[in-house]
């Protein structure tokens, strides 16, 4: 009886784990769906049909909501994170295919590739309260940590564009490395990191200056230059790693984020495009868009421990605790 109690609470309390376990969401461009993931497990739990070429995608502060990048329904859509159900949707201009929320979550920049303007989005009213003209062809867009600032890159422009939060106001223009895709903050907010996809560079920049301090050059022994096409970045709350997903190298740049130098290059699925932390930072997730799959990183010894087939394209990604 003793033994059968002490099986039971074990039971119990490995059930409870895996309940606490957090969920990855992804956005399958092809398949007009996201798929829900049980990282733990490494398996596909399901997929939910959510609109014509979903891209980017976040969820809100309390993680209650996921918002969706429609990108050819031209709106964001907004779904319950449990039951996702579709419970409304967001205006966000033509052809939205990434955004950012602000610290606060009460405010949402969509990145408007086609009419080269950034939608500034009030959430709760589900209202666009301004329109930002920037470059050509705008994609990665980042929002501070301290809401001081929202990043435009401009990938024809070849420009990062600061935007003053408070006024809504394009303060600076910092030319980059050619076809800028992606840009992220450090948590301290004292640095903005930038991919360059013809370049094959990772740019660090100084925010205080908005200046690139530091440009990293990835190089892998085998692999055509051609096919080093960084485009997702992330880096941990310490900034002890940054992380690069380069696109048809099929690789993920491991960066130290004090010397900024490579430590590695770990060989993930075909064609990875974007990244996202487990809420603990343990893990990374990434999305390989040519080989339906999605990597999972075990960051404690930087390895790829599984991949999980997802369906087609898989694009954007984020994380539920």
């Amino acid at each position: 009886m003793q033994t059968f109690k002490i099986s039971a609470l074990a039971a119990a309390l490995l059930c409870a784990g895996v309940a606490r376990a957090e969920t990855v969401f992804v956005t399958l461009e092809k398949d007009n769906a996201i798929a829900i993931v049980d990282p733990v497990e490494g398996k596909l739990l399901k997929t939910v049909a959510v609109g014509q070429r979903p891209r980017g995608l976040a969820l809100s502060l309390d993680g209650k909501q996921l918002y969706v990048a429609t990108s050819d329904d031209d709106t964001i859509k907004i779904l319950d994170s449990e039951s996702l159900k579709e419970t409304g949707k967001l205006p966000s201009g033509e052809d939205p295919e990434t955004f950012a929320l602000s610290p606060d979550g009460k405010l949402m920049y969509v990145s408007n590739e086609d009419d080269n303007e950034v939608t500034v989005i009030d959430i709760a009213a589900k209202k666009a309260v301004q329109k930002i003209k920037v470059g050509v062809e705008p994609e990665g867009i980042a929002v501070s940590p301290d809401n001081q600032w929202a990043i435009s890159a401009s990938e024809t422009t070849n420009m990062l564009h600061w935007i003053d939060t408070k006024t809504g106001k394009i303060v600076e223009n910092t030319l980059v490395d050619p076809r800028p895709r992606a840009a992220n903050f450090t948590a301290d907010s004292q640095q903005l990191w930038a991919t360059s996809e013809m370049a094959g560079t990772v740019m660090v920049l100084d925010c205080a200056s908005k200046q690139i301090s530091q440009t990293i050059k990835l190089e892998v022994q085998g692999v055509s230059s051609e096919l080093i096409q960084p485009v997702g970045v992330v880096i941990d709350k310490e900034r002890r790693y940054a992380y690069v997903a380069m696109g048809p190298a099929n690789r993920v740049a491991v960066i130290d984020a004090k010397t900024y130098k490579v430590e590695k290059y770990l060989l993930v699925g075909q064609r990875v495009w974007n990244l996202a932390f487990s809420p603990d930072q343990k893990r990374l997730y990434t999305t390989n868009g040519a080989s339906n799959d999605i990597s999972i990183i075990d960051l404690s010894d930087h390895k790829v421990t599984k991949s999980v087939a997802v369906g087609r394209y898989p694009w954007g990604v984020a994380v539920k605790p």
